[in-house]
Order: structure tokens, then sequence, then C-alpha cells
């Protein structure tokens, strides 16, 4: 799960992202003002993302992207910044900023930046040894090299995605797949997708491979996690 630390002094717009992050699935921490997100942000428990506005009490988000830096950190930061604040914006990419948003703004858009860039800053990952070429589970047989998939005696048909998410799900199973983690291993990084776009293809998939879609054993849901495939 990815840890989000929100420095923002103003109560109506932590309180919106605090909420909105934690319904798409991140551990939130809110600091209030920059001597105490400077501290959350280099403490044990450190962030995997920083937002992090401009103008703060007690230290600004400049002077804690600069810290930050001039230590070493190469802690992913979205600078938040009020229109017409332009020399912030580029001091804040001077300064070691990964990238801004002006508010006012959505928060769907906000989520789209935090999530590229949270992918942009881990790097490609070592690749997958890939699925096998044919697979069976339950009354569900599943050939990859032919992208081909059967229950029982019928033809499955299955998009090219949906075979993909399916080989991953195979690759690990019993094992616990964030979202972020299929974004990052089957979707283009460039069609910058969300979260949601996981949890719709996966219904989807469910449908065409459970029994009972609303109450899947295959394709778990593991609350607040991700997925598990256990077939």
């Amino acid at each position: 799960m990815n840890k989000v630390l929100i420095v923002e002094d103003d109560d109506a717009m932590s309180i919106a992202l605090r909420d909105g992050f934690q319904y798409e699935g991140y551990s939130v921490t809110v600091a209030k003002d920059g001597e105490t997100g400077l501290q959350l942000a280099t403490g044990e428990e450190s962030p995997d993302l920083i937002l992090l506005d401009v103008m703060l009490p007690k230290m600004t988000g400049l002077d804690i992207c600069k810290h930050l830096r001039g230590t070493g950190s190469d802690v992913p930061i979205i600078m938040l910044t009020a229109r017409g604040q332009e020399i912030d914006k580029v001091l804040g990419l001077k300064l070691g900023a990964d990238d801004y948003i002006t508010k006012p703004f959505g928060f769907m858009e906000l989520l789209a930046r935090a999530e590229a860039v949270l992918r942009r800053t881990r790097g490609t990952a070592t690749a997958p040894t890939g699925p096998p070429e044919t697979y069976r589970f339950g009354d569900i047989s599943v050939d990859f090299k032919r992208h081909e998939a059967k229950r029982g005696d019928q033809p499955i048909d299955l998009s090219p995605r949906e075979f993909q998410l399916l080989g991953f799900f195979i690759q690990h199973r019993g094992e616990v797949i964030t979202r972020e983690k299929l974004l990052d291993t089957v979707w283009d990084y460039n069609a910058i997708p969300f979260t949601r776009t996981v949890d719709m293809h996966i219904a989807k998939l469910r449908k065409k491979i459970e029994d009972n879609p609303s109450d899947p054993r295959h394709i778990v849901t593991v609350h607040r996690l991700g997925y598990k495939f256990t077939g």
C-alpha cells in the first residue's frame, strides 16, 4: 500500500485529499504546518509520495523540498500551488519537485498525476518470466500461446488485456497484488490509467471466468490492498 504525506494547512483541502486518497486505497498522513511535514517526511515511516503546499506556517513547502533534496531524499513530491504563483512552480521544479498542480484542481487530475509520478520514479521492475503456455483452474483452461480460453468445451472470449491480467495473476498466484502493481505491469504508462480502470477490467474478467462473479473464488479482493489469484 502506497503511503502519502499531505502537507496542507487548509482544513477543508486536507480533509478532502485525505478522504480521496484513502478511498483509493492509500495510507494517508496529514501535516498542517511545514515543520511537522518535514518531521514526518524524514521519520521512520517515510512516505512514498508527498503532496506539498507551497504556502505553509512555520516552514514553506519550497524550503521543505530544498531540505529533502539537499539531504539526498528522492521521495516523489507534487507541489500544490495557488493560481498566479508561476515563480513558485519554477522554483519548486528547480529545487527538485517532480510535478506541480495549480489550485483549484480536480481530485481525479491530482490522482492521475500522483500515480504517474509513482510509476515513473519507481523505475522499471525486472521483467517476469511470463505465464505458462497453458494453465487450468476449476473448469477453465487457458492457452496463452494461442490466446484461447475455454470453460469446459465452450470458448471464452477474452480481450488481449484480460489475457494479460489473467497471465499476471497466474504468475503470482497466491500473492496479494496491488492495483498500482497491475498498472505498472499490465498497462502502458503513456495511457495514464486510473486504479478504477483495474477494477473495471477485473469485474469484466470475473464475469467470464467465475461461477458467481459477485462472490468470486479465483480472483478475490483483499480489502484495502488489492487482489489475489487463488486458482
